[in-house]
């Protein structure tokens, strides 16, 4: 939300109040806390008429500072994010008389002076500030010449915000803000907060996360689930602007140094992603969303799939699973799945698990609006009526997740399905939640837009964890805000059957990546419309080396005998599909581990080049490719002709479907077929691969297999792998000359190989290859 006419004036009804110098700053041991009036004061006949802006310093844990700037705190304190803030006071911090609080390595300066100036400092250098004409109250009439945001959002009266602007240095990038399908580099661009259901093809987004990072080495965090506004290097060129309407404004900066050290201390604050059942990594296949299907299609596929030896970990049941206007009611439809127990208890003895398509509104065909509106368990409008509109189901309402009788109430109807054999809930919607309400708990119906799918996704994440275990539950949700990522898998939303949308899918989870989120989908083929057969052999690809792997549609299915099958060709949609998810299953050691990474610390397993290589400079415009892991370096065919355009960063890089040997610290050109994509293990990159190819939650160390891409004499690591029972099992690997020598607790039944090169057994728990 641009407040400013250029960089001197302000806009046609829009009063800035811009913090111009420090009256004082106190404290109390633990934190600073200023006075800024927002005009000069040059004697004692300025301090009257003149707003102050108070600016309270602290940390909540170490490395982390917090800031809040208010104008009038007379008003409720508006709803926040939910947060792990340790005991409010931080760690290893002091506080000296000249106004500069340090907390670890990060140290923030607000001093007493004729102007106004709030830096923050590591490392020996100034990493960003809030200096002249950054933060500041604005009053903006209601006929002002901005634009306030979202639609929803058009202001009757005066509004207030609070805003400030955080400096960007030269060559600095900013990345994140969630699952946003634009350029990842976010610089230049105006991005509003706001949770829409607007596709992968334009500006909106389904997950909207106030957080940015910059290659500069920190993170900034807007503690605040509703309406914030970004100007990225764009209302003023040269800073970060984020504002929020009201009287205060609460953010975090968060040191790293580096990319993967801010996101683990971010999600440290909002939330770590829960840990997912290694199943998960298998492939999921869907019956698509308007299709015709009852048990016997439905078999039908799962049928055809085992016939033409593709594994499958999931089925997924879409909306008309239910019956059509009573979404939802949580029943199955008589008329198609007259014996959902049985159906569910057969699928689960061919060894599959079973998803089913929900969301958060109440259609009023169903019978349990009746039963909702009654026990007082639906969102009202401000008259005490039931809020309803059509698009969507007719007369839909929604659950009032604010109410615990309510949360409690919904929870009870998911627990049914979960008892007849249900294991996933495909969380669908969330975003196009209304602010002309009243919730039950009094929220501000602007701030709970966006939190609303996070109490919804919470609500039903509980549901599994308590019936099925917390191991155990997974979702596969579309919208998201800040601390959504605790609750794992989402997926990108509805993009298009192209390679363009297959572009912009993936610049979407990279910037998700570069937001918290650990674990992310999308889906294979793409939504809208139908594939040719190329555009889904090459999603195909990319989906099965992504975090998890949906094949899922809208009109149409998405089996791969539909596009094309012939069994004398490698290249053809059922052998580039069984190739793909069979391998994948074999990568299952490896994705668990690295799973495991997102649940402990925060670190995406589909990762951004830059938080692998963040000091390369060829890396941080880079959003075609991607590393799944720390070793594993991915680049999808967005092309029908089959070229590849990719960056190798230094070090000697290996084919993992070639065995190839490629030097890199260079671009790369490649070309190819169907069957094939660029996969490269980075230098000194250890595989971990299950010699199961027909499911991923098989026993990894029966004939587990350590694929190795060594580095230099002298090189080593660690490299665990779960055993049967989830317990970790370590192989030492180094080379030692011309050989890579393991060694692990394991005395045999597994093996090393060099890429490209030769194999060895284990023997008395070690094994010997040439390098």
């Amino acid at each position: 939300m641009k407040f400013t006419d250029g960089f001197w004036h302000a806009r046609p009804g829009v009063a800035i109040h811009y913090a111009r110098e420090v009256d004082r700053v106190a404290t109390d041991g633990t934190s600073l806390r200023s006075v800024a009036p927002t005009k000069a004061v040059r004697h004692r006949g300025d301090t009257l008429n003149n707003p102050v802006i108070t600016t309270t310093v602290s940390s909540p844990m170490e490395n982390v500072v917090r800031v809040q700037h208010v104008h009038h705190r007379g008003r409720p304190e508006p709803r926040r994010f939910e947060l792990d803030l340790v005991d409010g006071t931080g760690e290893a911090k002091v506080v000296d008389g000249e106004g500069t609080l340090t907390t670890g390595d990060l140290s923030v300066r607000l001093a007493v002076g004729k102007s106004w100036e709030l830096s923050f400092h590591a490392g020996g250098r100034r990493l960003t500030g809030s200096s002249g004409k950054s933060a500041a109250w604005a009053d903006v009439a209601p006929d002002a010449a901005v634009d306030h945001g979202p639609i929803e959002l058009r202001r009757e009266g005066r509004t207030s915000y609070v805003f400030d602007q955080l400096d960007l240095g030269v060559g600095e990038l900013v990345y994140g803000l969630g699952e946003r399908f634009g350029p990842v580099v976010k610089n230049g661009q105006t991005i509003d907060i706001w949770n829409y259901d607007g596709g992968t093809s334009s500006e909106q987004a389904y997950k909207n996360v106030p957080f940015y990072l910059t290659n500069a080495g920190y993170g900034v965090f807007v503690n605040d689930p509703g309406h914030v506004s970004f100007e990225v290097g764009s209302e003023a060129v040269e800073r970060v602007q984020f504002s929020v309407p009201g009287e205060s404004l609460d953010y975090f900066v968060v040191h790293g140094p580096d990319p993967k050290t801010i996101l683990e201390r971010y999600t440290a604050l909002t939330g770590r992603p829960a840990e997912v059942p290694a199943w998960t990594y298998g492939l999921w296949l869907s019956t698509s969303f308007t299709t015709d299907y009852d048990e016997a299609t439905v078999n039908s596929f799962i049928d055809g799939m085992a016939e033409r030896d593709i594994p499958l970990s999931l089925f997924h049941f879409d909306c008309f699973w239910m019956r059509e206007f009573n979404w939802c009611d949580f029943e199955w439809d008589a008329r198609t799945f007259p014996d959902p127990e049985g159906m569910l208890a057969r699928l689960h003895d061919r060894d599959l698990r079973v998803c089913v398509w929900i969301n958060p509104y109440i259609a009023q065909q169903s019978p349990l609006f009746d039963e909702g509106m009654a026990a007082g368990y639906l969102v009202k409008r401000r008259d005490g009526s039931v809020w309803q509109w059509d698009r969507w189901q007719g007369g839909m309402a929604l659950v009032d997740f604010t109410n615990p009788d309510a949360t409690a109430w919904y929870k009870d109807k998911l627990r049914v399905l979960v008892r007849q054999g249900v294991d996933a809930f495909k969380t669908d919607f969330g975003e196009r939640i209304p602010v002309d309400v009243e919730y039950f708990d009094g929220s501000d119906p602007e701030r709970m837009h966006n939190y609303y799918t996070h109490l919804y996704n919470e609500a039903v994440h509980e549901v599994l964890a308590e019936e099925r275990g917390a191991g155990e539950a997974v979702l596969f949700a579309r919208s998201a805000t800040a601390g959504g990522q605790q609750f794992p898998v989402h997926w990108g939303g509805d993009s298009t059957a192209s390679y363009v949308s297959m572009a912009e899918s993936l610049r979407g989870g990279l910037s998700l990546a570069y937001s918290g989120f650990g674990y992310w989908s999308h889906d294979i083929g793409g939504f809208e419309m139908t594939p040719d057969a190329g555009v889904f052999k090459r999603w195909t690809a990319f989906g099965l080396f992504s975090s998890h792997s949906r094949m899922h549609g809208s009109g149409s299915y998405r089996v791969p005998w539909m596009f094309d099958e012939d069994e004398s060709d490698p290249t053809s949609a059922v052998a580039v599909t069984r190739k793909f998810a069979r391998f994948k299953n074999r990568l299952a050691p490896y994705l668990v581990a690295t799973g495991l990474e997102a649940h402990r610390a925060g670190t995406p397993m589909m990762r951004p080049m830059l938080l692998e290589f963040p000091h390369d400079p060829s890396v941080p415009h880079l959003d075609r490719q991607y590393m799944l892991g720390s070793d594993l370096l991915v680049a999808p065919v967005f092309d029908a002709a089959g070229d590849v355009d990719l960056y190798l960063p230094e070090g000697g890089w290996a084919g993992l479907l070639t065995g190839e040997r490629v030097s890199g610290g260079r671009w790369v050109r490649e070309q190819h077929d169907f069957d094939s994509l660029p996969v490269y293990v980075r230098p000194g990159g250890v595989i971990p691969l299950s010699a199961h190819e027909e499911r991923p939650d098989a026993d990894h160390l029966d004939g587990l297999t350590l694929l190795v891409n060594p580095g230099a004499d002298g090189w080593s690591r660690t490299v665990e792998v779960r055993d049967a029972d989830g317990g970790p099992v370590a192989f030492a690997v180094r080379r030692d000359g011309d050989e890579v020598v393991v060694t692990s607790p394991i005395g045999a039944g597994w093996s090393v190989e060099v890429v490209g090169g030769g194999c060895a057994a284990a023997v008395d728990g070690t094994a010997r290859v040439s390098a």
